[in-house]
């Protein structure tokens, strides 16, 4: 007989709750989970397609080894071994700068970031790239200057909010907000309520929008300047709010004073009654912001970053429930690194910083592999991810990672990258673990799931946090660990507890070591290093979240945490661990002022020289290639490279070459041929689809593809038409604004 077990998705950050039936030992059945509080029986087609995440074909289940140009099996032992030597020769004759970890990317289980990271920095190394580097660089370094952290992002309250707007971001399909399509819905049916939508292109959210701002592509940030200069023009910013909250607003205002609006309207395409009546709405109701990849990854990522969260001051909305507020967090999502502190490192051949709270931007990775200088990245570990399919320009990945010194990647699959690595180490799937995620998407209740295991593992497979561990452990990073504490760890856990402080007082030098002190005790006995490192981390909770916690019924005390964690253990659909103070919704707000800080002194000259004449001049478009490029549409049929089997698109039109009619007619194109896109970067074939959906001038192809899968490759991989190289001065690559060029196939 089977049984349905409690779980969640692992697909996307939402991670929405499910049940899957499990029978003989293997998943066969996946339904939304009713009882999950955050999703409350809500899943999109992805998630209840999770079995075919679970069960690839491409599935490794023992350490491999690259032997001339195929792969052999080896055992743990040896794959650490050889992996350990090879990597501490490189430091001892390079220095720590020739390691970078590549990790911390998986929306499925955050606790191997925590463990990669603490290899990363036990061996003096501080590159850390991650895919929230690929995409948040600019947005979270102004983050970090205007809301105190790097990491400080402030969702929108959406249940309190009149108003909602989705600036570059399409959650009807993409999500990246609980339940978000039936929020949205709910948001365009209520008369009380507003929809607006800043998009160029009249997406899924847009067509049910109240208001749709259709923006010409790559002039957001020219849109916000212009709205800012027509909010004060008008006299209609919350100067009170401005005046309580708001530090060097008077540095920043006269950016905006006699600003051209209509000139940058004109630029924009946007008709200047319907921008003034929308800026008036903004003045006069209560909204909240939602922006994402549309203006993060598009032409000026940073900038659009910094005049969207300028407009979102002047009309007084962060920290203000039906605003955008930073919630409470369990665990931040990364940590703060501000590039004016000396110790913290640059790229040494591009110089950028750890933007994405401690994380680098992965565009640089290949310039920093082949800079030829002695100290470039020679040694890589990647860990739940997918460089060569989620990164930009595939060719300079290709290159560049053939080159590397060593390339040791631990993945459930032999996926692209791991196909160019030494070695490669066989990890369990979320499904097959214990794991937490820690996106902060919900206010003022703070959320947590601990997924356990629902079935076993096939082969040797290990969790990555495991795996991460065991390179530590030979590595020599690991105090020596009394058998008094190993033997406390098969007692009840407060006992386990006491000794582990008592062992912390004898040997120091083990505190910054913790996590893998747990692994190697607790989480012997649990078989997780992640579930044991979860108990250390509620165990030592900063004192914020025990602050929420309290607020969410669990009294403080000594055993607080362990509290926490039984609780986790008993509702494995998940529970509210925290509430966040809805009296002071400001107190999220970390800057030295306490209030948020406007003026970032290094993006002055860039604002000022946003003018409608410079942006015209900026856009024209360059000889050969007379289309915009939206490199990563966002699909019900895509999920970055976790869905490998094409199968669960069977029937559907999941990766296509989307046009508009407009364009289709000129180019003399039909529905469903093949056409070639071609870029600056290369080329590729897919099929032809046409849409009133796409603005004309724009090509869409989603993420995701050219996966090669059982020999076949599936669809287009959009990151062959992309260029590392073209990117943000942050880092960002500017995937939603590339030049490119169509033409039909011949038969």
């Amino acid at each position: 007989m089977g049984q349905w077990l409690k779980t969640g998705c692992v697909l996307c950050a939402q991670n929405c709750g499910l049940e899957v039936f499990v029978e003989d030992g293997r998943m066969v059945k996946v339904r939304p989970d009713k009882a999950n509080p955050r999703s409350r029986g809500y899943a999109c087609r992805k998630g209840l397609n999770i079995l075919y995440h679970q069960y690839p074909a491409d599935r490794i289940t023992r350490p491999l080894k690259r032997v001339g140009d195929n792969f052999e099996p080896i055992s743990w032992d040896r794959a650490i071994d050889e992996i350990t030597e090879r990597l501490q020769g490189l430091l001892d004759k390079h220095g720590p700068r020739c390691l970078a970890y590549l990790g911390g990317s998986s929306q499925g289980g955050h606790m191997e970031a925590g463990f990669g990271l603490g290899l990363l920095r036990a061996l003096g190394s501080q590159y850390y790239y991650s895919s929230a580097g690929q995409e948040f660089s600019g947005a979270w370094w102004v983050n970090g200057r205007m809301l105190g952290k790097q990491y400080n992002v402030a969702i929108p309250d959406e249940h309190d909010a009149e108003m909602l707007i989705a600036w570059g971001w399409n959650g009807m399909q993409s999500h990246q907000m609980p339940r978000a399509p039936l929020v949205l819905k709910a948001f365009s049916k209520d008369s009380r309520r507003t929809l607006v939508a800043v998009d160029p292109r009249r997406s899924e959210t847009a067509a049910i929008a109240d208001f749709h701002l259709a923006v010409r592509p790559g002039t957001d940030a020219l849109l916000a300047r212009a709205m800012i200069a027509t909010i004060l023009q008008e006299g209609w910013q919350n100067q009170a709010y401005l005046d309580e909250h708001v530090d060097g607003w008077d540095r920043v205002r006269p950016w905006f004073e006699n600003f051209d609006i209509q000139g940058a309207l004109q630029v924009c395409q946007i008709d200047a009654d319907q921008v003034r009546d929308l800026c008036r709405l903004m003045t006069t109701r209560r909204w909240c912001l939602h922006t994402d990849l549309g203006i993060y990854m598009g032409r000026h990522s940073t900038l659009n970053s910094y005049l969207t969260n300028i407009l979102a001051a002047v009309c007084g909305v962060f920290g203000v429930r039906g605003g955008n507020i930073v919630p409470g967090m369990v665990m931040p999502m990364g940590f703060h690194a501000d590039e004016r502190n000396e110790k913290v490192w640059r790229t040494t051949a591009t110089g950028l910083p750890p933007a994405a709270a401690g994380a680098f931007p992965p565009a640089v990775i290949p310039e920093e592999i082949e800079s030829g200088r002695p100290d470039r990245l020679r040694a890589v570990i990647v860990s739940a991810c997918n460089p060569l399919r989620s990164w930009p320009d595939t060719q300079a990945f290709e290159a560049s990672f053939a080159k590397l010194d060593l390339l040791v990647v631990n993945d459930i699959v032999m996926s692209e990258t791991a196909r160019l690595a030494h070695y490669v180490l066989p990890c369990r799937t979320f499904y097959e673990s214990w794991d937490v995620t820690f996106f902060p998407w919900t206010y003022p209740e703070v959320f947590l799931q601990l997924r356990r295991p629902l079935v076993d593992p096939p082969g040797e497979c290990l969790e990555a946090s495991q795996i991460l561990v065991r390179l530590a452990d030979r590595l020599g990073l690991i105090p020596e660990i009394s058998e008094s504490l190993v033997s406390a760890a098969r007692q009840d856990r407060l006992s386990f507890g006491a000794k582990l402080m008592e062992y912390g007082a004898q040997v120091p030098e083990a505190m910054p070591r913790m996590p893998f002190v747990l692994a190697k005790t607790l989480g012997k006995e649990w078989d997780s290093a992640a579930k044991a490192g979860l108990w250390g981390l509620l165990m030592t909770a900063p004192k914020a979240f025990r602050k929420n916690a309290a607020r969410a019924g669990f009294e403080p005390g000594i055993d607080q945490g362990d509290r926490i964690f039984q609780a986790l253990l008993d509702a494995p659909e998940g529970i509210w661990v925290g509430k966040a103070d809805e009296k002071n919704p400001m107190d999220g707000i970390k800057t030295p002022s306490g209030k948020v800080e406007v003026f970032i002194p290094e993006l002055e000259a860039e604002v000022l020289d946003l003018t409608p004449e410079k942006e015209a001049r900026g856009l024209e478009m360059p000889a050969g290639f007379p289309l915009v490029l939206n490199a990563g549409r966002h699909m019900k049929t895509n999920i970055n490279t976790m869905m490998r089997n094409p199968a669960w698109n069977e029937g559907k039109r999941a990766c296509t070459v989307a046009v508009s009619p407009a364009d289709a007619a000129d180019l003399n194109l039909t529905d469903g041929q093949d056409v070639k896109v071609t870029t600056a970067a290369g080329s590729a074939v897919g099929e032809l689809e046409i849409s009133e959906q796409v603005r004309p001038g724009m090509v869409l192809v989603p993420h995701g593809f050219g996966l090669n899968y059982e020999g076949t490759v599936y669809g287009v991989n959009v990151n062959r038409l992309t260029r590392s190289s073209h990117r943000d001065p942050i880092g960002t690559p500017l995937h939603r604004f590339v030049p490119c060029r169509i033409e039909g196939v011949a038969d």
